[in-house]
Protein backbone atom coordinates (compact mmCIF):
# COMPACT_ATOMS: atom_id res chain seq x y z
CA UNK A 1 0.00 0.00 0.00
CA UNK A 2 1.28 3.41 -1.24
CA UNK A 3 2.48 5.11 2.62
CA UNK A 4 0.14 7.80 1.53
CA UNK A 5 -2.92 5.81 1.65
CA UNK A 6 -1.87 4.00 4.97
CA UNK A 7 -1.61 7.12 6.89
CA UNK A 8 -4.83 8.05 5.32
CA UNK A 9 -6.44 4.81 6.78
CA UNK A 10 -4.62 5.10 9.96
CA UNK A 11 -6.12 8.62 10.74
CA UNK A 12 -9.56 7.75 9.63
CA UNK A 13 -9.39 4.72 12.09
CA UNK A 14 -7.90 7.14 14.94
CA UNK A 15 -10.70 9.57 14.52
CA UNK A 16 -13.26 6.66 14.70
CA UNK A 17 -11.36 4.96 17.77
CA UNK A 18 -10.99 8.72 19.15
CA UNK A 19 -14.74 9.64 18.47
CA UNK A 20 -16.00 6.35 20.71
CA UNK A 21 -13.32 6.79 23.22
CA UNK A 22 -14.73 10.46 23.87
CA UNK A 23 -18.36 8.80 23.80
CA UNK A 24 -16.79 6.48 26.77
CA UNK A 25 -15.19 9.44 28.40
CA UNK A 26 -11.75 8.07 27.98
CA UNK A 27 -8.37 9.90 27.46
CA UNK A 28 -7.36 9.81 23.99
CA UNK A 29 -4.29 7.99 25.05
CA UNK A 30 -6.34 4.89 25.58
CA UNK A 31 -8.05 5.13 22.01
CA UNK A 32 -4.51 5.84 20.15
CA UNK A 33 -3.07 2.67 21.87
CA UNK A 34 -6.46 0.53 20.98
CA UNK A 35 -5.80 1.58 17.48
CA UNK A 36 -1.69 0.67 17.20
CA UNK A 37 -3.08 -2.55 18.10
CA UNK A 38 -5.58 -2.84 15.82
CA UNK A 39 -3.85 -1.82 13.00
CA UNK A 40 -0.72 -4.13 13.92
CA UNK A 41 0.17 -7.17 12.42
CA UNK A 42 -1.66 -9.05 15.20
CA UNK A 43 -5.27 -8.07 14.13
CA UNK A 44 -5.24 -5.80 10.90
CA UNK A 45 -1.96 -5.63 9.62
CA UNK A 46 -2.49 -2.45 8.17
CA UNK A 47 0.78 -1.09 9.34
CA UNK A 48 3.74 -1.03 6.66
CA UNK A 49 5.65 2.42 6.85
CA UNK A 50 7.05 1.80 10.01
CA UNK A 51 9.95 4.12 9.05
CA UNK A 52 7.44 7.15 8.60
CA UNK A 53 5.36 6.42 11.50
CA UNK A 54 8.40 6.34 13.55
CA UNK A 55 10.04 9.41 12.08
CA UNK A 56 6.73 11.23 13.24
CA UNK A 57 6.20 9.43 16.19
CA UNK A 58 9.66 11.15 17.41
CA UNK A 59 9.45 13.94 16.13
CA UNK A 60 5.80 13.90 18.71
CA UNK A 61 8.24 12.77 21.36
CA UNK A 62 10.34 15.66 20.93
CA UNK A 63 7.93 18.56 20.71
CA UNK A 64 6.07 16.90 24.14
CA UNK A 65 9.38 17.19 25.63
CA UNK A 66 9.81 20.46 23.99
CA UNK A 67 6.67 21.68 25.72
CA UNK A 68 7.50 20.16 29.16
CA UNK A 69 10.27 21.89 28.92
CA UNK A 70 9.01 25.48 28.42
CA UNK A 71 6.95 25.09 31.48
CA UNK A 72 9.82 24.40 34.03
CA UNK A 73 10.84 27.68 34.47
CA UNK A 74 13.50 27.61 37.37
CA UNK A 75 11.89 30.32 39.58
CA UNK A 76 8.63 27.83 39.42
CA UNK A 77 10.19 25.88 42.02
CA UNK A 78 9.83 28.20 44.52
CA UNK A 79 6.24 29.29 44.06
CA UNK A 80 5.19 25.56 43.70
CA UNK A 81 4.05 25.89 48.12
CA UNK A 82 5.26 23.46 50.61
CA UNK A 83 2.51 21.33 50.40
CA UNK A 84 3.08 20.40 46.39
CA UNK A 85 7.05 19.54 47.63
CA UNK A 86 6.58 17.73 50.00
CA UNK A 87 3.47 15.73 48.72
CA UNK A 88 5.34 15.39 45.41
CA UNK A 89 8.55 14.02 46.72
CA UNK A 90 6.62 11.76 49.15
CA UNK A 91 4.52 9.94 46.78
CA UNK A 92 7.71 9.71 44.52
CA UNK A 93 10.00 8.18 47.11
CA UNK A 94 6.69 5.89 48.20
CA UNK A 95 5.52 4.57 45.36
CA UNK A 96 8.72 3.68 43.27
CA UNK A 97 10.20 1.43 46.77
CA UNK A 98 6.85 0.19 47.28
CA UNK A 99 6.10 -0.79 43.33
CA UNK A 100 9.97 -2.29 42.84
CA UNK A 101 9.21 -4.62 46.01
CA UNK A 102 5.84 -5.74 44.24
CA UNK A 103 7.58 -6.09 41.29
CA UNK A 104 10.08 -7.99 43.05
CA UNK A 105 7.71 -10.13 44.56
CA UNK A 106 5.55 -10.66 41.14
CA UNK A 107 9.12 -12.42 39.79
CA UNK A 108 10.16 -9.63 37.79
CA UNK A 109 14.93 -9.16 37.45
CA UNK A 110 15.83 -6.54 39.14
CA UNK A 111 16.90 -4.05 36.51
CA UNK A 112 12.78 -4.66 34.91
CA UNK A 113 11.19 -3.89 38.12
CA UNK A 114 13.11 -0.72 38.66
CA UNK A 115 11.92 0.52 35.41
CA UNK A 116 8.15 -0.77 36.36
CA UNK A 117 8.54 1.23 40.11
CA UNK A 118 9.69 4.24 37.85
CA UNK A 119 7.09 3.82 35.47
CA UNK A 120 4.38 3.71 38.25
CA UNK A 121 5.70 6.78 39.73
CA UNK A 122 4.45 9.46 37.26
CA UNK A 123 0.93 10.26 36.45
CA UNK A 124 -0.09 12.51 33.40
CA UNK A 125 -0.30 16.19 33.50
CA UNK A 126 -2.12 16.41 29.72
CA UNK A 127 -5.28 13.92 31.26
CA UNK A 128 -5.48 15.51 34.99
CA UNK A 129 -5.65 19.30 33.71
CA UNK A 130 -7.78 18.31 31.61
CA UNK A 131 -10.52 16.46 33.73
CA UNK A 132 -9.86 18.89 36.23
CA UNK A 133 -10.09 22.11 33.74
CA UNK A 134 -13.86 20.07 32.57
CA UNK A 135 -14.93 19.95 36.52
CA UNK A 136 -13.76 23.65 37.21
CA UNK A 137 -11.36 22.57 40.22
CA UNK A 138 -7.97 23.67 38.73
CA UNK A 139 -8.99 26.20 41.25
CA UNK A 140 -10.12 24.36 44.23
CA UNK A 141 -7.48 23.37 47.13
CA UNK A 142 -6.84 20.24 45.71
CA UNK A 143 -6.48 21.05 42.41
CA UNK A 144 -3.89 23.55 43.28
CA UNK A 145 -2.21 20.50 45.25
CA UNK A 146 -2.40 18.37 42.42
CA UNK A 147 -1.17 20.27 39.73
CA UNK A 148 2.06 21.29 42.02
CA UNK A 149 2.50 17.65 42.43
CA UNK A 150 2.10 17.15 38.82
CA UNK A 151 5.06 19.66 38.30
CA UNK A 152 7.13 18.37 40.84
CA UNK A 153 6.30 14.47 39.14
CA UNK A 154 7.80 16.31 35.93
CA UNK A 155 11.17 17.67 37.37
CA UNK A 156 11.46 14.23 38.40
CA UNK A 157 10.85 12.68 35.38
CA UNK A 158 13.25 15.13 33.70
CA UNK A 159 16.18 13.97 36.25
CA UNK A 160 15.13 10.53 35.10
CA UNK A 161 15.40 11.06 31.67
CA UNK A 162 18.94 13.01 32.38
CA UNK A 163 20.51 9.95 33.98
CA UNK A 164 18.82 7.27 31.76
CA UNK A 165 20.38 9.48 28.38
CA UNK A 166 23.36 9.29 30.22
CA UNK A 167 23.75 5.78 30.74
CA UNK A 168 22.91 5.00 27.14
CA UNK A 169 25.57 7.02 26.01
CA UNK A 170 28.21 5.74 28.40
CA UNK A 171 26.91 1.98 27.22
CA UNK A 172 27.28 2.64 23.70
CA UNK A 173 30.70 3.67 24.26
CA UNK A 174 33.93 1.98 25.17
CA UNK A 175 35.32 2.29 29.02
CA UNK A 176 33.27 3.00 31.87
CA UNK A 177 35.23 5.97 33.93
CA UNK A 178 35.98 7.69 30.21
CA UNK A 179 32.85 7.26 28.79
CA UNK A 180 31.50 8.91 31.89
CA UNK A 181 33.43 11.91 31.85
CA UNK A 182 33.00 12.51 28.19
CA UNK A 183 29.37 12.24 28.86
CA UNK A 184 29.67 14.71 31.75
CA UNK A 185 32.09 16.93 29.51
CA UNK A 186 29.64 17.08 26.46
CA UNK A 187 26.39 17.87 28.30
CA UNK A 188 28.40 20.48 30.20
CA UNK A 189 29.24 22.01 26.89
CA UNK A 190 25.92 21.40 25.43
CA UNK A 191 24.77 23.15 28.88
CA UNK A 192 27.10 26.04 27.81
CA UNK A 193 26.17 26.89 24.89
CA UNK A 194 22.79 26.74 25.26
CA UNK A 195 23.64 29.13 28.64
CA UNK A 196 25.42 31.65 26.57
CA UNK A 197 22.61 31.68 23.64
CA UNK A 198 19.85 32.73 27.02
CA UNK A 199 22.01 35.31 27.43
CA UNK A 200 23.26 37.07 24.39
CA UNK A 201 21.15 35.92 21.50
CA UNK A 202 17.70 34.21 22.39
CA UNK A 203 15.81 37.18 24.07
CA UNK A 204 16.79 39.75 20.74
CA UNK A 205 16.21 37.13 18.10
CA UNK A 206 12.94 35.93 19.79
CA UNK A 207 11.60 39.96 19.96
CA UNK A 208 12.24 40.17 16.35
CA UNK A 209 10.56 36.76 15.77
CA UNK A 210 7.63 37.60 17.63
CA UNK A 211 6.45 40.25 14.93
CA UNK A 212 5.30 37.62 13.30
CA UNK A 213 3.06 34.52 15.19
CA UNK A 214 4.05 32.54 12.24
CA UNK A 215 7.59 32.90 12.12
CA UNK A 216 8.00 32.54 15.84
CA UNK A 217 6.27 29.27 16.32
CA UNK A 218 8.67 27.89 13.10
CA UNK A 219 11.39 28.78 14.90
CA UNK A 220 10.25 27.23 18.22
CA UNK A 221 9.74 23.91 16.16
CA UNK A 222 13.16 24.22 14.50
CA UNK A 223 14.95 25.10 17.63
CA UNK A 224 13.08 21.96 19.16
CA UNK A 225 14.10 19.70 16.44
CA UNK A 226 17.30 20.81 15.93
CA UNK A 227 18.15 20.64 19.59
CA UNK A 228 16.75 17.19 19.83
CA UNK A 229 19.21 16.13 16.90
CA UNK A 230 22.32 18.01 18.51
CA UNK A 231 21.78 15.76 21.29
CA UNK A 232 21.29 12.66 19.44
CA UNK A 233 25.16 13.53 17.98
CA UNK A 234 26.32 14.31 21.00
CA UNK A 235 25.47 10.99 22.27
CA UNK A 236 23.02 12.09 24.49
CA UNK A 237 19.69 11.59 23.34
CA UNK A 238 17.42 13.46 21.11
CA UNK A 239 14.64 13.40 24.23
CA UNK A 240 17.30 15.41 26.31
CA UNK A 241 18.37 17.69 23.41
CA UNK A 242 14.57 18.91 22.77
CA UNK A 243 13.95 19.35 26.95
CA UNK A 244 16.78 21.59 26.64
CA UNK A 245 15.12 23.54 24.05
CA UNK A 246 12.21 24.29 25.45
CA UNK A 247 14.15 25.31 29.05
CA UNK A 248 15.94 28.02 27.31
CA UNK A 249 12.84 29.36 26.23
CA UNK A 250 10.87 28.79 29.67
CA UNK A 251 12.29 32.46 31.27
CA UNK A 252 11.36 34.33 28.07
CA UNK A 253 7.44 36.23 27.53
CA UNK A 254 6.69 33.91 24.83
CA UNK A 255 6.43 30.75 26.02
CA UNK A 256 3.01 30.74 26.97
CA UNK A 257 2.24 31.65 23.04
CA UNK A 258 4.37 29.31 22.00
CA UNK A 259 2.99 26.18 24.20
CA UNK A 260 -0.21 26.80 23.42
CA UNK A 261 0.19 26.50 19.55
CA UNK A 262 2.14 24.01 20.11
CA UNK A 263 -0.69 21.65 21.76
CA UNK A 264 -2.12 20.70 18.53
CA UNK A 265 0.29 19.64 16.65
CA UNK A 266 2.18 17.94 19.61
CA UNK A 267 -0.84 16.09 19.80
CA UNK A 268 -1.31 14.85 16.45
CA UNK A 269 2.22 13.80 16.08
CA UNK A 270 1.94 11.99 19.76
CA UNK A 271 -0.40 10.18 17.75
CA UNK A 272 1.52 8.15 16.22
CA UNK A 273 3.87 7.21 18.78
CA UNK A 274 1.06 5.56 20.71
CA UNK A 275 -0.16 4.14 17.41
CA UNK A 276 3.89 2.34 16.98
CA UNK A 277 3.78 1.59 20.61
CA UNK A 278 0.44 -0.02 20.38
CA UNK A 279 1.45 -1.92 16.86
CA UNK A 280 4.48 -2.97 18.37
CA UNK A 281 2.82 -4.96 21.25
CA UNK A 282 2.88 -8.53 21.58
CA UNK A 283 -0.15 -10.02 22.43
CA UNK A 284 0.94 -13.30 23.45
CA UNK A 285 3.27 -11.74 25.95
CA UNK A 286 0.24 -9.59 26.69
CA UNK A 287 -1.84 -12.67 27.60
CA UNK A 288 0.80 -13.65 30.02
CA UNK A 289 1.32 -10.12 31.50
CA UNK A 290 -2.44 -10.05 32.78
CA UNK A 291 -2.08 -11.26 36.73
CA UNK A 292 0.96 -9.09 37.22
CA UNK A 293 -0.75 -6.38 35.48
CA UNK A 294 -3.80 -6.24 37.30
CA UNK A 295 -1.98 -6.57 40.66
CA UNK A 296 0.10 -3.28 39.70
CA UNK A 297 -2.94 -1.30 38.82
CA UNK A 298 -4.74 -2.00 42.11
CA UNK A 299 -1.15 -0.59 43.59
CA UNK A 300 -1.41 2.16 41.29
CA UNK A 301 -5.60 3.08 41.65
CA UNK A 302 -5.19 2.55 45.49
CA UNK A 303 -1.78 2.52 46.74
CA UNK A 304 -1.21 5.57 45.44
CA UNK A 305 -4.30 7.88 46.29
CA UNK A 306 -3.47 5.69 50.18
CA UNK A 307 0.02 7.19 49.90
CA UNK A 308 -0.91 10.66 49.43
CA UNK A 309 -3.43 11.04 51.73
CA UNK A 310 -1.30 9.71 54.53
CA UNK A 311 1.63 12.16 53.38
CA UNK A 312 -1.37 15.12 53.75
CA UNK A 313 -3.31 13.55 56.82
CA UNK A 314 0.15 14.38 58.83
CA UNK A 315 0.48 18.34 57.23
CA UNK A 316 -3.03 18.57 58.71
CA UNK A 317 -5.59 18.64 55.55
CA UNK A 318 -9.09 17.28 55.94
CA UNK A 319 -9.61 13.53 54.46
CA UNK A 320 -12.00 15.22 51.22
CA UNK A 321 -8.74 17.41 50.32
CA UNK A 322 -6.57 14.65 50.59
CA UNK A 323 -8.75 12.03 49.17
CA UNK A 324 -9.58 14.23 46.03
CA UNK A 325 -6.03 15.15 45.53
CA UNK A 326 -5.03 11.72 45.96
CA UNK A 327 -7.32 10.54 43.14
CA UNK A 328 -5.18 12.28 40.75
CA UNK A 329 -2.73 10.36 40.76
CA UNK A 330 -4.11 7.29 40.41
CA UNK A 331 -2.84 6.12 37.08
CA UNK A 332 0.31 6.41 35.00
CA UNK A 333 1.68 8.73 32.68
CA UNK A 334 2.52 8.87 28.56
CA UNK A 335 6.17 9.83 30.42
CA UNK A 336 5.67 5.97 31.95
CA UNK A 337 5.95 5.20 28.33
CA UNK A 338 8.40 7.51 26.66
CA UNK A 339 11.20 6.05 29.44
CA UNK A 340 10.07 2.86 29.32
CA UNK A 341 10.32 2.78 25.14
CA UNK A 342 13.87 4.61 25.82
CA UNK A 343 14.95 1.75 28.16
CA UNK A 344 13.74 -0.71 25.78
CA UNK A 345 15.60 1.00 22.66
CA UNK A 346 18.81 0.80 25.35
CA UNK A 347 18.29 -2.76 26.15
CA UNK A 348 17.76 -2.38 29.32
CA UNK A 349 14.42 -3.93 29.72
CA UNK A 350 12.13 -6.42 27.30
CA UNK A 351 9.58 -5.94 25.07
CA UNK A 352 7.42 -8.51 27.95
CA UNK A 353 8.21 -5.22 30.43
CA UNK A 354 6.94 -2.95 27.76
CA UNK A 355 4.35 -4.65 27.24
CA UNK A 356 3.64 -5.24 31.24
CA UNK A 357 3.89 -0.97 31.67
CA UNK A 358 1.97 -0.48 28.69
CA UNK A 359 -1.10 -2.82 30.18
CA UNK A 360 -1.22 -1.40 33.28
CA UNK A 361 -1.46 1.96 31.50
CA UNK A 362 -4.50 1.09 29.52
CA UNK A 363 -5.94 -0.06 32.83
CA UNK A 364 -4.67 2.82 35.12
CA UNK A 365 -5.86 5.44 32.69
CA UNK A 366 -8.97 4.48 31.91
CA UNK A 367 -10.33 3.79 35.27
CA UNK A 368 -8.69 6.54 36.48
CA UNK A 369 -10.51 8.65 34.56
CA UNK A 370 -14.09 7.71 35.81
CA UNK A 371 -12.74 7.85 39.66
CA UNK A 372 -11.70 11.70 38.57
CA UNK A 373 -14.70 12.36 36.87
CA UNK A 374 -17.19 10.80 39.57
CA UNK A 375 -14.75 11.78 42.69
CA UNK A 376 -17.54 13.98 44.65
CA UNK A 377 -20.15 10.68 45.01
CA UNK A 378 -16.99 8.41 45.51
CA UNK A 379 -16.19 10.20 48.83
CA UNK A 380 -19.69 10.90 49.44
CA UNK A 381 -19.62 6.80 49.95
CA UNK A 382 -16.42 6.39 51.13
CA UNK A 383 -16.52 9.14 53.87
CA UNK A 384 -17.27 6.97 56.62
CA UNK A 385 -14.50 4.75 56.33
CA UNK A 386 -11.95 7.71 55.46
CA UNK A 387 -12.37 9.08 59.18
CA UNK A 388 -8.90 7.48 59.86
CA UNK A 389 -7.27 10.21 57.68
CA UNK A 390 -9.11 13.06 59.50
CA UNK A 391 -6.55 15.12 62.24
CA UNK A 392 -8.13 16.38 65.42
CA UNK A 393 -6.77 19.41 65.31
CA UNK A 394 -6.86 22.31 63.59
CA UNK A 395 -6.79 21.64 59.81
CA UNK A 396 -4.54 22.85 57.56
CA UNK A 397 -7.22 24.94 55.26
CA UNK A 398 -8.13 26.66 58.22
CA UNK A 399 -4.19 28.26 58.00
CA UNK A 400 -5.20 28.86 54.39
CA UNK A 401 -9.05 30.13 55.65
CA UNK A 402 -8.24 32.10 58.47
CA UNK A 403 -10.09 31.80 61.51
CA UNK A 404 -14.38 33.35 61.85
CA UNK A 405 -14.01 35.92 64.52
CA UNK A 406 -16.23 34.82 66.97
CA UNK A 407 -17.22 38.50 67.33
CA UNK A 408 -17.94 38.65 63.56
CA UNK A 409 -21.39 39.61 62.70
CA UNK A 410 -22.45 37.16 60.13
CA UNK A 411 -26.46 37.59 58.85
CA UNK A 412 -25.15 35.96 55.26
CA UNK A 413 -23.36 33.27 54.40
CA UNK A 414 -22.67 33.47 50.81
CA UNK A 415 -20.94 30.64 48.55
CA UNK A 416 -19.23 31.49 45.27
CA UNK A 417 -17.04 35.11 45.29
CA UNK A 418 -16.46 35.51 41.87
CA UNK A 419 -18.30 38.18 40.05
CA UNK A 420 -21.76 37.48 40.68
CA UNK A 421 -20.82 36.52 43.95
CA UNK A 422 -18.63 39.72 44.71
CA UNK A 423 -21.08 42.08 43.57
CA UNK A 424 -23.70 40.66 45.82
CA UNK A 425 -21.57 40.18 49.08
CA UNK A 426 -20.32 43.93 48.40
CA UNK A 427 -23.49 45.10 48.19
CA UNK A 428 -25.11 43.75 51.10
CA UNK A 429 -22.05 45.31 52.80
CA UNK A 430 -22.72 48.69 51.81
CA UNK A 431 -26.20 47.88 53.19
CA UNK A 432 -24.88 46.95 56.99
CA UNK A 433 -25.39 43.18 56.42
CA UNK A 434 -22.63 41.05 57.72
CA UNK A 435 -21.62 38.56 54.86
CA UNK A 436 -19.18 35.71 55.66
CA UNK A 437 -17.88 34.46 52.17
CA UNK A 438 -16.97 31.23 50.86
CA UNK A 439 -15.25 30.01 47.91
CA UNK A 440 -13.07 26.92 46.68
CA UNK A 441 -10.36 29.20 45.54
CA UNK A 442 -7.53 29.80 47.47
CA UNK A 443 -6.35 32.69 45.50
CA UNK A 444 -10.34 34.41 45.87
CA UNK A 445 -9.93 33.85 49.75
CA UNK A 446 -6.84 35.50 49.72
CA UNK A 447 -7.53 38.36 47.74
CA UNK A 448 -10.51 38.71 49.95
CA UNK A 449 -8.95 38.77 53.05
CA UNK A 450 -6.33 41.16 52.00
CA UNK A 451 -9.01 43.68 51.66
CA UNK A 452 -9.80 42.37 55.66
CA UNK A 453 -13.52 40.83 54.45
CA UNK A 454 -14.27 37.84 56.21
CA UNK A 455 -14.14 34.97 54.31
CA UNK A 456 -13.36 31.23 54.86
CA UNK A 457 -12.35 28.24 52.01
CA UNK A 458 -14.97 26.05 51.50
CA UNK A 459 -16.78 24.17 49.13
CA UNK A 460 -20.81 23.95 48.71
CA UNK A 461 -20.12 20.25 47.55
CA UNK A 462 -18.91 19.00 50.48
CA UNK A 463 -22.16 17.49 52.85
CA UNK A 464 -19.79 17.87 55.90
CA UNK A 465 -18.43 21.72 55.49
CA UNK A 466 -21.78 23.36 56.11
CA UNK A 467 -21.94 22.28 59.96
CA UNK A 468 -18.30 23.94 60.39
CA UNK A 469 -20.12 27.52 59.47
CA UNK A 470 -22.00 29.65 62.22
CA UNK A 471 -25.39 28.47 60.93
CA UNK A 472 -27.02 29.61 63.65
CA UNK A 473 -25.79 33.19 63.34
CA UNK A 474 -27.01 33.39 59.36
CA UNK A 475 -30.79 34.50 58.52
CA UNK A 476 -29.53 33.95 54.84
CA UNK A 477 -27.30 31.33 53.17
CA UNK A 478 -26.71 32.49 49.17
CA UNK A 479 -25.01 30.03 46.67
CA UNK A 480 -24.45 31.75 43.39
CA UNK A 481 -22.97 28.49 41.76
CA UNK A 482 -24.96 27.56 38.77
CA UNK A 483 -24.59 23.93 39.21
CA UNK A 484 -27.78 22.54 40.14
CA UNK A 485 -26.22 19.09 41.62
CA UNK A 486 -23.69 21.49 43.84
CA UNK A 487 -26.86 23.15 44.96
CA UNK A 488 -28.56 19.98 45.71
CA UNK A 489 -26.18 19.04 47.61
CA UNK A 490 -25.99 22.27 49.73
CA UNK A 491 -30.15 22.25 50.28
CA UNK A 492 -29.81 18.39 52.06
CA UNK A 493 -26.65 19.63 54.05
CA UNK A 494 -28.17 22.55 55.18
CA UNK A 495 -31.10 20.53 56.29
CA UNK A 496 -29.42 17.71 57.95
CA UNK A 497 -27.87 20.16 59.82
CA UNK A 498 -30.97 22.10 61.05
CA UNK A 499 -30.48 25.41 59.32
CA UNK A 500 -33.71 27.49 60.02
CA UNK A 501 -32.50 30.47 58.28
CA UNK A 502 -33.78 31.39 54.52
CA UNK A 503 -31.77 29.80 51.89
CA UNK A 504 -31.45 31.30 47.89
CA UNK A 505 -29.72 29.51 45.08
CA UNK A 506 -28.71 30.45 41.68
CA UNK A 507 -30.13 28.26 38.30
CA UNK A 508 -28.94 28.96 35.23
CA UNK A 509 -31.80 27.10 33.53
CA UNK A 510 -35.93 27.63 33.61
CA UNK A 511 -35.69 24.09 34.61
CA UNK A 512 -33.77 23.85 37.25
CA UNK A 513 -35.22 26.87 38.71
CA UNK A 514 -38.47 25.36 38.38
CA UNK A 515 -36.78 22.26 40.46
CA UNK A 516 -35.40 24.34 43.31
CA UNK A 517 -38.70 26.02 44.07
CA UNK A 518 -40.51 22.75 44.37
CA UNK A 519 -37.91 21.49 46.50
CA UNK A 520 -38.58 24.53 49.17
CA UNK A 521 -35.87 26.75 48.30
CA UNK A 522 -36.72 30.36 49.41
CA UNK A 523 -35.29 32.56 46.79
CA UNK A 524 -34.15 31.34 43.23
CA UNK A 525 -31.84 33.13 41.93
CA UNK A 526 -31.20 33.95 37.69
CA UNK A 527 -28.44 35.99 36.84
CA UNK A 528 -28.60 35.97 32.98
CA UNK A 529 -32.68 36.23 33.46
CA UNK A 530 -32.40 39.19 35.92
CA UNK A 531 -29.66 41.15 34.73
CA UNK A 532 -31.51 41.50 31.07
CA UNK A 533 -35.23 42.11 32.70
CA UNK A 534 -33.12 44.54 34.71
CA UNK A 535 -31.57 46.48 31.47
CA UNK A 536 -34.91 46.59 29.42
CA UNK A 537 -36.22 48.29 32.31
CA UNK A 538 -33.26 50.46 32.94
CA UNK A 539 -33.14 51.53 28.25
CA UNK A 540 -37.15 51.82 28.84
CA UNK A 541 -36.84 53.94 31.84
CA UNK A 542 -33.71 56.43 30.45
CA UNK A 543 -35.74 56.81 26.52
CA UNK A 544 -39.21 56.94 27.77
CA UNK A 545 -39.78 60.67 27.49
CA UNK A 546 -37.54 60.41 24.65
CA UNK A 547 -39.16 57.76 22.66
CA UNK A 548 -42.61 59.60 23.84
CA UNK A 549 -41.84 63.16 22.10
CA UNK A 550 -40.91 61.26 19.18
CA UNK A 551 -44.03 59.46 18.69
CA UNK A 552 -45.75 59.95 15.13
CA UNK A 553 -48.98 61.63 14.61
CA UNK A 554 -51.95 59.55 13.48
CA UNK A 555 -51.95 61.54 10.61
CA UNK A 556 -49.52 59.54 9.39
CA UNK A 557 -51.61 57.05 8.18
CA UNK A 558 -51.30 53.22 8.29
CA UNK A 559 -48.34 51.19 9.42
CA UNK A 560 -46.50 53.69 10.98
CA UNK A 561 -46.60 52.55 14.83
CA UNK A 562 -46.66 54.96 17.99
CA UNK A 563 -43.51 54.30 20.41
CA UNK A 564 -45.61 51.86 22.45
CA UNK A 565 -44.16 53.06 26.00
CA UNK A 566 -46.98 53.72 28.41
Amino acid sequence: MDVFYEIAVLLLIAAAIGGLAMRLRQPMIVGFILVGILVGPAVLGVVVARDEIDLMAQMGIALLLFVVGLKLDLRLVRTMGRVALIVGLGQVLFTSVIGYLIALALGLEPVAALFVAVALTFSSTIIIVKLLSDKREVDSLHGHIAVGVLIVQDIVVVLVMIGLSAFGAVGELGTLGHDMLMVLLRGMALLAGIGLLMRFVLPALLRQLARSQELLILFAIAWAVALAALGDALGLSKEMGALLAGMSLASTPYRESIGARLVSLRDFLLLFFFISLGSNLDLGLIGAQIGPAIVLSLFVLIGNPLIVMTIMRFMDYRSRTSFLTGLTVAQISEFSLILAAMALALGLIGAETMGLITLVGLITIGLSTYLILYSHPIHERLSPYLRIFERPIAHCEDAICGAIDAGAKVDVILFGLGRYGGIIAQELRDHGIGVLGVDFDPDVIARWHDRNLPARYGDAEDPEFPSLLPLHQSHWVVSTVRHGEVNRILLRSLRHNNYAGRIALTAHRADEARNLAKAGVDLVLMPFVDAAEQAVDMLLAFDKEKLATQACPPAAGPGVPGSGVP
